[in-house]
Protein backbone atom coordinates (compact mmCIF):
# COMPACT_ATOMS: atom_id res chain seq x y z
CA UNK A 1 0.00 0.00 0.00
CA UNK A 2 0.77 3.65 0.31
CA UNK A 3 0.47 4.53 3.87
CA UNK A 4 4.23 4.88 4.54
CA UNK A 5 4.07 8.04 2.14
CA UNK A 6 4.30 11.62 3.73
CA UNK A 7 1.88 13.14 2.01
CA UNK A 8 -1.38 13.00 -0.08
CA UNK A 9 0.56 14.14 -3.29
CA UNK A 10 2.96 11.42 -2.58
CA UNK A 11 0.13 8.70 -2.63
CA UNK A 12 -1.05 9.97 -5.94
CA UNK A 13 2.19 9.77 -7.71
CA UNK A 14 2.94 6.84 -6.38
CA UNK A 15 -0.17 5.01 -7.23
CA UNK A 16 0.02 6.52 -10.34
CA UNK A 17 3.17 5.65 -11.12
CA UNK A 18 2.08 2.06 -10.41
CA UNK A 19 -0.83 1.87 -11.83
CA UNK A 20 -0.40 3.56 -15.43
CA UNK A 21 -3.74 4.92 -15.90
CA UNK A 22 -6.54 4.90 -13.10
CA UNK A 23 -10.00 6.42 -12.71
CA UNK A 24 -11.21 8.41 -9.85
CA UNK A 25 -12.81 5.71 -8.48
CA UNK A 26 -10.01 3.46 -8.00
CA UNK A 27 -8.07 6.03 -6.91
CA UNK A 28 -10.03 6.24 -3.82
CA UNK A 29 -9.43 2.61 -2.59
CA UNK A 30 -6.30 3.93 -1.37
CA UNK A 31 -7.80 7.11 0.60
CA UNK A 32 -9.70 7.25 3.47
CA UNK A 33 -10.12 10.86 3.11
CA UNK A 34 -12.74 12.68 1.35
CA UNK A 35 -13.26 12.44 -2.95
CA UNK A 36 -13.53 16.00 -2.61
CA UNK A 37 -9.91 16.16 -1.27
CA UNK A 38 -8.40 13.60 -3.22
CA UNK A 39 -9.43 15.52 -6.25
CA UNK A 40 -8.30 18.82 -5.12
CA UNK A 41 -4.68 17.53 -4.77
CA UNK A 42 -5.06 15.42 -8.22
CA UNK A 43 -6.15 19.28 -9.52
CA UNK A 44 -3.19 20.90 -8.24
CA UNK A 45 -0.69 18.20 -9.56
CA UNK A 46 -2.66 18.58 -12.88
CA UNK A 47 -2.05 22.57 -12.75
CA UNK A 48 1.61 21.57 -11.81
CA UNK A 49 2.38 19.44 -14.99
CA UNK A 50 2.55 15.82 -12.77
CA UNK A 51 -0.57 14.36 -13.82
CA UNK A 52 -2.43 14.72 -17.11
CA UNK A 53 -6.35 13.46 -17.50
CA UNK A 54 -8.03 12.06 -20.36
CA UNK A 55 -11.72 11.10 -21.18
CA UNK A 56 -12.81 7.98 -22.10
CA UNK A 57 -15.64 7.65 -24.36
CA UNK A 58 -18.20 4.44 -23.72
CA UNK A 59 -20.54 2.35 -26.36
CA UNK A 60 -22.94 2.62 -23.21
CA UNK A 61 -22.38 4.87 -20.30
CA UNK A 62 -21.64 8.42 -19.83
CA UNK A 63 -17.66 8.91 -20.55
CA UNK A 64 -15.02 9.04 -17.67
CA UNK A 65 -11.74 10.71 -16.54
CA UNK A 66 -8.50 8.67 -15.71
CA UNK A 67 -5.23 10.14 -14.75
CA UNK A 68 -1.64 9.38 -15.63
CA UNK A 69 1.57 10.76 -14.79
CA UNK A 70 3.29 12.93 -17.42
CA UNK A 71 6.74 12.97 -18.24
CA UNK A 72 8.02 15.15 -15.46
CA UNK A 73 5.95 13.35 -13.31
CA UNK A 74 7.41 10.24 -13.88
CA UNK A 75 11.42 12.30 -13.27
CA UNK A 76 10.22 12.74 -9.45
CA UNK A 77 10.92 9.03 -8.75
CA UNK A 78 14.86 8.14 -8.63
CA UNK A 79 16.45 6.92 -11.85
CA UNK A 80 20.30 6.07 -12.90
CA UNK A 81 19.58 6.73 -16.54
CA UNK A 82 22.04 10.73 -16.54
CA UNK A 83 24.39 8.92 -14.40
CA UNK A 84 24.51 5.69 -16.63
CA UNK A 85 25.00 8.44 -19.71
CA UNK A 86 27.63 9.95 -17.73
CA UNK A 87 29.51 6.75 -16.74
CA UNK A 88 29.34 5.31 -20.05
CA UNK A 89 31.06 8.49 -21.48
CA UNK A 90 33.99 8.18 -18.62
CA UNK A 91 34.26 4.64 -19.99
CA UNK A 92 34.78 6.30 -23.74
CA UNK A 93 36.75 8.60 -22.64
CA UNK A 94 39.07 5.92 -21.13
CA UNK A 95 39.15 4.20 -24.07
CA UNK A 96 39.05 6.22 -26.54
CA UNK A 97 39.94 9.86 -25.25
CA UNK A 98 38.47 13.45 -25.56
CA UNK A 99 38.23 12.65 -28.93
CA UNK A 100 35.99 9.47 -28.73
CA UNK A 101 33.60 11.56 -26.45
CA UNK A 102 33.60 14.41 -28.58
CA UNK A 103 32.59 11.85 -31.58
CA UNK A 104 29.80 10.62 -29.24
CA UNK A 105 28.15 13.75 -28.37
CA UNK A 106 28.15 14.96 -32.17
CA UNK A 107 26.05 11.63 -33.43
CA UNK A 108 23.46 12.48 -30.87
CA UNK A 109 23.16 15.73 -31.83
CA UNK A 110 22.73 14.76 -35.31
CA UNK A 111 20.56 12.09 -34.75
CA UNK A 112 18.39 14.37 -32.53
CA UNK A 113 18.54 16.94 -35.17
CA UNK A 114 17.30 14.70 -38.09
CA UNK A 115 14.66 13.09 -35.86
CA UNK A 116 13.36 17.32 -35.17
CA UNK A 117 14.18 18.40 -38.76
CA UNK A 118 11.83 15.22 -39.83
CA UNK A 119 8.85 16.23 -37.67
CA UNK A 120 9.11 19.95 -38.68
CA UNK A 121 9.25 19.17 -42.47
CA UNK A 122 6.81 21.77 -44.78
CA UNK A 123 6.30 23.79 -41.03
CA UNK A 124 5.94 27.36 -41.73
CA UNK A 125 8.38 29.52 -38.88
CA UNK A 126 5.58 29.92 -36.45
CA UNK A 127 4.45 26.04 -36.82
CA UNK A 128 8.18 25.23 -36.47
CA UNK A 129 8.75 27.16 -32.47
CA UNK A 130 5.60 25.54 -31.68
CA UNK A 131 5.79 22.18 -32.66
CA UNK A 132 9.84 22.19 -31.84
CA UNK A 133 8.86 22.89 -27.98
CA UNK A 134 6.07 20.77 -28.05
CA UNK A 135 8.14 17.82 -28.64
CA UNK A 136 11.50 18.89 -26.58
CA UNK A 137 9.15 19.25 -23.67
CA UNK A 138 7.72 15.54 -23.91
CA UNK A 139 11.52 14.88 -23.10
CA UNK A 140 11.50 16.62 -19.77
CA UNK A 141 12.25 20.31 -21.13
CA UNK A 142 10.05 23.39 -19.36
CA UNK A 143 9.77 25.74 -22.11
CA UNK A 144 8.52 29.31 -22.18
CA UNK A 145 7.91 31.10 -25.19
CA UNK A 146 7.49 34.80 -25.60
CA UNK A 147 7.14 36.04 -29.35
CA UNK A 148 8.59 39.44 -28.92
CA UNK A 149 6.89 42.91 -30.90
CA UNK A 150 9.33 42.36 -34.06
CA UNK A 151 7.83 38.99 -34.62
CA UNK A 152 11.05 37.05 -33.13
CA UNK A 153 11.21 34.52 -30.27
CA UNK A 154 12.53 34.76 -26.70
CA UNK A 155 12.85 31.22 -25.89
CA UNK A 156 13.49 29.89 -21.86
CA UNK A 157 14.24 26.40 -20.73
CA UNK A 158 13.29 26.26 -16.66
CA UNK A 159 14.65 22.41 -16.82
CA UNK A 160 17.33 20.36 -18.46
CA UNK A 161 16.80 16.42 -18.31
CA UNK A 162 20.43 16.01 -18.93
CA UNK A 163 21.86 18.99 -16.60
CA UNK A 164 24.22 16.91 -15.18
CA UNK A 165 25.83 15.79 -18.25
CA UNK A 166 25.80 19.00 -19.98
CA UNK A 167 27.73 20.72 -16.70
CA UNK A 168 30.34 17.89 -17.02
CA UNK A 169 30.25 18.04 -20.81
CA UNK A 170 29.83 21.83 -21.99
CA UNK A 171 29.84 21.53 -25.65
CA UNK A 172 26.85 19.66 -25.07
CA UNK A 173 25.01 23.24 -24.92
CA UNK A 174 27.10 24.48 -28.34
CA UNK A 175 25.55 21.23 -29.70
CA UNK A 176 22.18 22.44 -29.23
CA UNK A 177 22.80 25.69 -30.12
CA UNK A 178 23.78 24.39 -33.27
CA UNK A 179 21.34 22.12 -33.99
CA UNK A 180 18.71 25.07 -33.66
CA UNK A 181 20.77 26.53 -36.29
CA UNK A 182 20.22 23.82 -38.59
CA UNK A 183 16.67 23.71 -38.09
CA UNK A 184 16.36 27.55 -38.54
CA UNK A 185 18.33 28.06 -41.16
CA UNK A 186 17.28 31.41 -42.20
CA UNK A 187 17.34 32.47 -38.78
CA UNK A 188 19.82 33.93 -35.92
CA UNK A 189 20.24 31.96 -32.99
CA UNK A 190 21.07 34.21 -30.10
CA UNK A 191 22.11 32.43 -26.54
CA UNK A 192 21.88 34.93 -23.65
CA UNK A 193 21.78 31.89 -20.64
CA UNK A 194 23.14 29.02 -19.53
CA UNK A 195 22.36 26.91 -16.41
CA UNK A 196 25.37 25.33 -16.84
CA UNK A 197 26.55 28.51 -15.86
CA UNK A 198 24.47 28.92 -12.65
CA UNK A 199 21.64 30.90 -13.93
CA UNK A 200 18.34 30.18 -13.39
CA UNK A 201 17.04 28.97 -16.43
CA UNK A 202 18.82 29.07 -20.25
CA UNK A 203 17.22 31.18 -22.96
CA UNK A 204 17.83 32.28 -26.66
CA UNK A 205 16.51 34.64 -29.38
CA UNK A 206 15.37 33.18 -32.80
CA UNK A 207 14.87 35.78 -35.18
CA UNK A 208 12.20 35.40 -37.88
CA UNK A 209 13.48 35.39 -41.01
CA UNK A 210 11.12 38.03 -42.45
CA UNK A 211 13.47 40.63 -40.26
CA UNK A 212 16.58 39.79 -42.31
CA UNK A 213 14.76 40.73 -45.32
Amino acid sequence: MVDHLKSTKEKLLFILKKESEISIKSVMEYFTISNVAVRRHLNDLIREGFVAEKTIKQSIGRPFIVYSLTQKGHETFPNRYEKFSQDILQDIEQIGGDEAVQAVLTARKEREESELTSALVNKSFEEKIDLLYKLQDEKGYMHEIEKTASGDYLVRNYNCPIFSLASSHRNICDNEKEMYRHIFPDSEVQAHNYMTRGERYCSWTITNPKNNR
